[in-house]
């Protein structure tokens, strides 16, 4: 991004889905479109939360636990505050989530108020889709809140 005359790299959080799919070979596309963007991490500012590695943590393969814990290695993990807290709760309280899907709004006020730029994530369901990504910009912009793009990572 072109940012003064100075490029600038995107800042990009990577929610949990983004670092499954990388050694999810069931869904060979899913996987190679992951493998691909992984070739290209040092094109952007990559970060994810404390709540990924928590929620990596739970694969019950040890293998592949290692495997996941070694893709953090080399990206910035934000510790989750009570900020994003409240803001997560915000977006339930405002039904662009359910409280089922809590996790997924703490991944977007993650992101949200570290000010990355995009949102990358697999969960088409949950996360990567029109309506709720105008929810959630909606809800940022009354709140004097940067907006988010939420995209897959193809398209990026």
């Amino acid at each position: 991004m072109l940012l003064r005359g100075v490029w600038v790299k995107l800042r990009v959080y990577l929610d949990t889905s983004v670092f499954s799919a990388y050694y999810d070979y069931r869904l060979v596309d899913r996987q190679t479109l992951t493998g691909e963007f992984w070739k290209r991490l040092d094109e952007f500012e990559v970060s994810t939360s404390q709540l990924t590695r928590l929620e990596l943590l739970q694969t019950n393969d040890v293998s592949l636990k290692d495997n996941l814990d070694h893709l953090l290695e080399t990206i910035t993990l934000h510790s989750i505050t009570d900020d994003m807290r409240d803001l997560a709760n915000h977006y339930v309280s405002a039904n662009v989530f359910s409280p089922t899907m809590f996790n997924d709004a703490l991944h977007v006020a993650a992101a949200t108020m570290t000010r990355q730029d995009v949102i990358l994530s697999w969960n088409f369901r949950h996360l990567v889709n029109r309506r709720r990504r105008a929810q959630i910009n909606q809800i940022n912009i009354m709140l004097e809140l940067p907006m988010s793009e939420i995209m897959a990572p193809p398209e990026i």
